[in-house]
């Protein structure tokens, strides 16, 4: 292999990953939960009781770590196919925040720029909000500093119907259910519970206003990842989606079933395994390690069933392969190409630059925050 290029990521000449953000120590945690519910009127003696389930993790986020783990896989990628692109590394609720990375990049010298969500589909809070915050930082670094920050910016699509994180995730399920075999369960008859974040329906009505909507990606990778695990296994697997981490008040609807409820009707059905796949996530996040570790297992023990939670895509090869392959898509896209999309299910890859009206909070309603990455 000869020396690094830039032409494979050419205009680019920066990654932004970007991503959720989490506290890294105890004193962290309320302020860290002040961010992520701010201008929302919860108050902190609600956070104080969210604050607990922390404390089950040692009284920090694991999404750090593994940010930074995902981040060392994806240099070491660009560097086995001799492409030179340096990454930055921002959060919207937490340090390194958004700010921290546009500064970095300014003084990196960076112009164009790809950002990588760490979500893999398309709503509100997966994809718009995302944008948002990237408009209004960069503007508000530029009323301060008084001058244009010089950077424009691009998104990866959405790639939850990718090759590289459907077979992640396949890859997760396989082993799972090997593990259960290894624990004498009868693997055609223990269903496979996807589980991903829960948002309100009226965000859920929003994210399909002008594509798929986020349940309806979720089902067409589901079926995609069950069938190619059935086929791996030797069986036919029976599944379902179901939600977690809902919040918000109870009287306004969120998806369901709840994932505790899921498994509550599957042992009342006469299931005695059954297999957590967290399809929905792409690292072992708090959502993960307490929502499902946590909870969901402990609600299984109490139902007498033996359940195995599938791990999540991380920096499994695949998986980080195909994170790569999307960036030097899109910047093939830029450079006036026309590379393959590479996509599975039925549903077609999603357009580059999000499409007018795309994830917005509610339906046809125009909040008036900026967003960059899209058409409108």
């Amino acid at each position: 292999m000869t020396g690094p290029t830039t032409i494979g990521a050419a205009p680019y000449d920066a990654l932004l990953l970007f991503s959720f953000g989490g506290p890294d120590e105890h004193d962290d945690v309320m302020p860290f939960l002040r961010n992520v519910t701010a201008g929302k009127g919860i108050p902190d003696s609600r956070l104080a009781q969210v604050a607990e389930h922390y404390e089950h993790v040692g009284g920090r986020s694991p999404i750090n770590g593994q940010n930074l783990a995902l981040m060392a896989a994806l240099r070491a990628e660009l560097s086995r196919r001799g492409v030179e692109l340096p990454i930055i590394w921002g959060n919207r609720n937490w340090a390194p925040y958004t700010r921290d990375a546009l500064i970095e990049l300014r003084d990196r010298g960076a112009t164009r720029v790809l950002a990588l969500v760490t979500s893999a589909y398309s709503s509100y809070s997966g994809c718009r909000q995302y944008r948002e915050d990237l408009a209004l930082t960069a503007g508000s670094l530029e009323e301060e500093l008084g001058h244009d920050l010089g950077l424009r910016f691009d998104k990866v699509r959405s790639y939850f119907n990718h090759p590289g994180f459907v077979a992640g995730n396949t890859d997760a399920v396989v082993e799972a259910y090997e593990q259960l075999r290894a624990r004498g369960a009868d693997l055609a008859n223990a269903p496979l519970v996807f589980v991903t974040h829960s948002i309100p329906d009226t965000m859920e009505d929003a994210s399909g206003a002008a594509r798929p909507s986020y349940r309806t990606q979720h089902l067409d990778i589901a079926a995609v990842v069950a069938e190619q695990a059935g086929q791996r296994l030797g069986v036919d697997l029976t599944w379902s989606l179901a939600f977690c981490s809902r919040s918000g008040p109870p009287s306004q609807p969120w998806l369901e079933p709840d994932v505790n409820d899921g498994l509550r009707e599957l042992a009342a059905g006469g299931t005695t395994a059954v297999v957590l796949a967290p399809i929905g996530f792409v690292s072992d996040h708090m959502e993960v390690v307490y929502d499902l570790d946590t909870e969901a297992m402990e609600t299984a023990r109490e139902l007498g069933l033996t359940a195995v939670r599938a791990g999540t895509v991380g920096t499994r090869p695949v998986f980080v392969e195909g994170l790569i392959d999307l960036v030097l898509e899109r910047a093939a896209v830029e450079r006036g190409e026309s590379p393959a999309r590479a996509v599975v299910g039925r549903l077609g890859p999603v357009a580059d630059a999000c499409l007018p009206g795309c994830c917005r909070q509610r339906a046809g309603v125009d909040s008036g925050v900026p967003a960059l990455c899209g058409q409108d």
